[in-house]
């Protein structure tokens, strides 16, 4: 079954039932907490049941993070789940927009993504790209923003690990980063821009993204740049 987060980015409060509770974490039967990965880190939130509160400080590769000290539901119990709104919706924000940054690259310098990372509206992709023309920084911030503008739509789709594998513009960078135990491979669009292999979460089109910033440009060595973005709340 996927994630509560790949079937609904909108998703911030839901039902859930406890099925074990441990030193490696609260499970839950359904969860729209994103775990963490591909540069975005996991969401934040709380768990209640019969009055009381659980806080959510992250979550592991076992269940659900509680803050030390709190309370924590038995096995069985029904809970209310909720995400820390805002700081999921800074996120699928920033997500998106790092997206649109990479499509502008790819397409008018044709350089790929090396790494990346993020926190609520700002974030940073590295790319391999040895020669910057003059003036990069202003006319990324300006592309970029101009296909923010488009309204583009930012679209999700599952897909079988053939398929997927079979897209050179999917698997760009992907490829060795997925574990071959992986059958199934969620694909992020926006539309006419960027496709990528992706399990994060994101805006449902590029106006809700807002205007961008293009923070900084430095050099990494080697011919590998990091350019630094910040949202605008």
């Amino acid at each position: 079954m996927n994630p509560l987060y790949w079937r609904d980015q909108e998703l911030t409060s839901w039902t859930a039932t406890v099925l074990a509770v441990g030193p490696d974490g609260i499970v839950l039967d359904e969860s729209a907490f994103y775990p963490g990965g591909g540069g975005q880190p996991p969401d934040l939130g709380q768990l209640e049941w019969d009055g009381v509160y659980t806080r959510i400080a992250g979550v592991g590769a076992a269940g659900l993070e509680p803050v030390e000290g709190d309370p924590v539901p038995p096995v069985g119990a029904r809970v209310t789940a909720r995400l820390d709104d805002q700081r999921r919706r800074h996120l699928m924000r920033t997500h998106s927009a790092l997206h649109v940054v990479c499509g502008v690259i790819w397409r008018d310098l044709g350089s790929l993504v090396t790494g990346s990372s993020m926190e609520p509206l700002t974030g940073r992709l590295d790319f391999d790209l040895p020669v910057v023309p003059e003036g990069f920084k202003a006319d990324l911030e300006r592309a970029v923003n101009e296909e923010i503008a488009r309204d583009r739509a930012i679209l999700t789709r599952v897909v079988a690990r053939a398929e997927a594998l079979a897209d050179p513009d999917v698997m760009r960078t992907a490829a060795a980063l997925i574990p071959e135990s992986v059958e199934l491979i969620r694909i992020v669009d926006v539309d006419g821009l960027d496709r990528q292999a992706d399990s994060g979460t994101h805006v449902a089109s590029t106006r809700q993204i807002g205007e961008v910033h293009i923070a900084k440009v430095e050099s990494k060595g080697r011919g590998f740049r990091r350019v630094r973005i910040a949202l605008l709340q």
